[in-house]
C-alpha cells in the first residue's frame, strides 16, 4: 500500500539550470549524494538547491549532519556564481535568491494542481515539512500557497526512514474488472474478492506467520464515459444486491463531495478492484533525545 504522492524533483540535490530562455530551471535531475552538492567538496560542479541554502546563509556549513560533514560555501558560491548567476548578468547573491524561489514555487504549484485536480479546498491545511530540507522552505511554501500553520516532526530529516520502521506489514493486490452496477456480476465479483484476499494473505502470512490480520477493501468508481475515477470503500462481506445500492450510494456521496453535483442518469461503474491485507504490529518505542552537553547552535 502507498499514499498518493506528487513528486516533482525538488530536493536539496536537485540541479538548478538555465535554459536557451534565460529561466531557471530546478530539477528533475540530482545531483544524488556522491558527488552531491559542490558544497559537499566531492567533485560537484553543478549548482543545487543546497549550494544555494548553504550561500544564503540557511545551513550551518560546520552543523551539516550534526557537525559530522563539514560543508564548503565557498564551492557553492563558484557554482551557483557560473552555472547561474553569469548567464543571467547577477550576482551569486542573487543567484541563490532565485534558485530557491524557483523550488519554492515549482512545490506550491504542485500543490495547487494537485488540491484543484481532486476538487479540493487548501484553506486550512497544515503543511507537514519532513526531509532534509522541508523544514527551509516551509514557511516561504506556506505563505505562497495562503497557509498559516507548518508542522516540522521531530527527526524530519529521516522521516521517511521512520515512517518505514513503523509502518505495517501490507500487501495489496488490485485487480481490473470492468462492473456496471445495473449488470452486476455479484457471483462473479465475490469469487474474484475471495481470491484477491487469499493472495494477499498468504504474502503477509510469509512474514506474519501468526497473529490477526485486516483487511480492506476499495472499488475505483466513475461516470460511464469518464476518465479519473473515485475510490470507494467496498464492505468486508460477500457481497448481496443490498451492497450494490450502497456502492451507489457511497459513490454518489463521495462525488458530490468532491464535485459539488452529481449526474443523474449515467450509468457508474467499476474499473478496478483493490483488496489489502495488513498486519499492525506493535510499534517499537521512540529513542529518547539525546542529552546535549551543551547549547546547539541556533
Amino acid at each position: 500500500p502507498a499514499v498518493e504522492m506528487v513528486e516533482i524533483g525538488a530536493g536539496g540535490g536537485s540541479i538548478a539550470t538555465v535554459d536557451s530562455m534565460h529561466r531557471i530551471n530546478v530539477g528533475p535531475e540530482s545531483a544524488g549524494a556522491e558527488p552531491g552538492p559542490a558544497c559537499y567538496g566531492l567533485g560537484g560542479k553543478t549548482a543545487t538547491v543546497t549550494d544555494a541554502d548553504v550561500w544564503l546563509g540557511r545551513v550551518d556549513p560546520k552543523y551539516f549532519a550534526g557537525g559530522a560533514v563539514q560543508l564548503l560555501p565557498n564551492k557553492s558560491c563558484e557554482v551557483l556564481a557560473s552555472n547561474i548567476g553569469e548567464l543571467l548578468g547577477v550576482d551569486d547573491i542573487a543567484a541563490a535568491c532565485m534558485v530557491v524561489e524557483v523550488v519554492n514555487e515549482n512545490m506550491a504549484n504542485a500543490a495547487r494542481v494537485h488540491t484543484v485536480e481532486r476538487g479540493k479546498d487548501m484553506t486550512g491545511r497544515v503543511i507537514i515539512a519532513f526531509g532534509g530540507a522541508a523544514p527551509l522552505h516551509g514557511a516561504r511554501l506556506a505563505e505562497k500557497l495562503g497557509l498559516s500553520r507548518i508542522v516540522v516532526p521531530t527527526g524530519a530529516g529521516v522521516g521517511s526512514a521512520i515512517g518505514f520502521l513503523r509502518a505495517p506489514i501490507s500487501y495489496e493486490v488490485v485487480r481490473s474488472r470492468f462492473t456496471r452496477l445495473n449488470d452486476f456480476d455479484l457471483a462473479g465479483v465475490n469469487d474474484m474478492l475471495a481470491d484477491m484476499h487469499a493472495e494477499a494473505e498468504g504474502v503477509v502470512r510469509l512474514g506474519v506467520p501468526k497473529g490477526k490480520l485486516s483487511q480492506s477493501r476499495t472499488a475505483d468508481m466513475r461516470y460511464v464515459g469518464q476518465g479519473h475515477e473515485i475510490s470507494v470503500l467496498v464492505p468486508i462481506r460477500t457481497l448481496t444486491p443490498t451492497d450494490i445500492s450502497l456502492l451507489q450510494e457511497s459513490f454518489d456521496e463521495s462525488y458530490s463531495r468532491q464535485y459539488g453535483r452529481t449526474i443523474p442518469g449515467v450509468d457508474v461503474e467499476i474499473v478496478s478492484w483493490t483488496v489489502t491485507v495488513s498486519h499492525s504490529t506493535e510499534l517499537p518505542a521512540l529513542a529518547p533525545e539525546p542529552k546535549q552537553s551543551k547549547t546547539p547552535p541556533p
